[in-house]
């Protein structure tokens, strides 16, 4: 369903819930502690719900059948490929072809991931009781919600990239171009991976970011916005100085690409332990009756 617009509040308090505690980060909630009808206590987060009460991430299902579980498979060939890439060596063995293609063909498996991200975003359940049953959304405009910003922002910052390493594979472009067709997607990139790999973390984070309940989750995104932040290193010392034609710091560039990519297949292979755990019954926790 195209252009469809969410106006109530997420998440949705169920009929005969009340809110308790609500946990925000700006105008986004990322945790909510409800009474429920019979006097107990259900605990929703954000993550969690949209790992598991989503069309395309249901709890019950199978890893290999949860989006979860291809977004972290996605993500690590990408990531191996962005690791292969500017190894020592690696360009002599194989030509500078050849090489650019690895990082051509690994920003698409990236944006490839990230597509599915988003969409297990938007086809999450409205309220924490889930169970709802609909017609996939391809498109939604949430911007109340901080996992809608942070998928919709790495998935942009994904297309950057392949127009990046795409032109990358061009060989006559002069200095000028190197910086305006190739350097400036590539920043533009980074910058929508460290703003979308900052808005993960808090989302996980809750309330803070020095306060951290060290699981899974944390773990997960922890990793991987050091990722982002060393891509964004990696982007700045990739520059192409105008008067000499040089890269700024080569051998810098292509050690933060490396390392933020091994952080990034990190991150997958986190992911896929987590999806291959024994899913929960539901996608909030519940508590006793008091």
């Amino acid at each position: 369903m195209l252009g469809h617009r969410i106006a109530d509040r997420y998440p949705r308090t169920p009929d005969g819930w009340s809110v308790t505690d609500r946990t925000a980060v700006g105008p986004f909630t990322t945790r909510v502690e409800y009474r429920t009808g019979d006097g107990a206590t259900a605990i929703w987060d954000s993550r969690f719900h949209r790992k598991h009460a989503s069309l395309l991430s249901r709890s019950g299902r199978p890893a290999g059948r949860s989006a979860s579980w291809w977004i972290g498979v996605l993500f690590a060939i990408g990531s191996v490929c962005f690791v292969l890439g500017p190894m020592p060596g690696f360009v002599q063995l194989v030509g500078s072809a050849a090489d650019g293609t690895v990082f051509f063909v690994g920003s698409i498996f990236f944006t490839s991931a990230a597509l599915l991200q988003y969409l297990e975003a938007a086809n999450a359940d409205r309220g924490p009781q889930g169970g709802e049953h609909r017609r996939m959304r391809l498109l939604t405009f949430e911007p109340h919600r901080i996992d809608w910003w942070s998928t919709l922002i790495q998935l942009v910052g994904t297309l950057y990239f392949n127009v990046d390493t795409f032109r990358a594979m061009e060989q006559s472009f002069d200095t000028s171009q190197v910086d305006r067709l190739v350097w400036r997607p590539e920043l533009f990139g980074s910058i929508c991976f460290l703003v979308a790999g900052l808005l993960a973390y808090l989302e996980v984070r809750g309330g803070g970011i020095l306060r951290a309940e060290r699981n899974l989750e944390w773990k997960i995104a922890t990793v991987n916005l050091l990722g982002c932040i060393l891509f964004m290193i990696s982007a700045l010392a990739g520059y192409v100085v105008p008067s000499t034609g040089d890269v700024l710091d080569l051998a810098a560039a292509n050690l933060a690409t490396a390392l933020g990519a091994l952080c990034f297949l990190i991150g997958a292979l986190l992911l896929l332990r987590e999806s291959a755990e024994e899913a929960p019954a539901r996608s909030i926790r519940r508590l006793p009756a008091q």
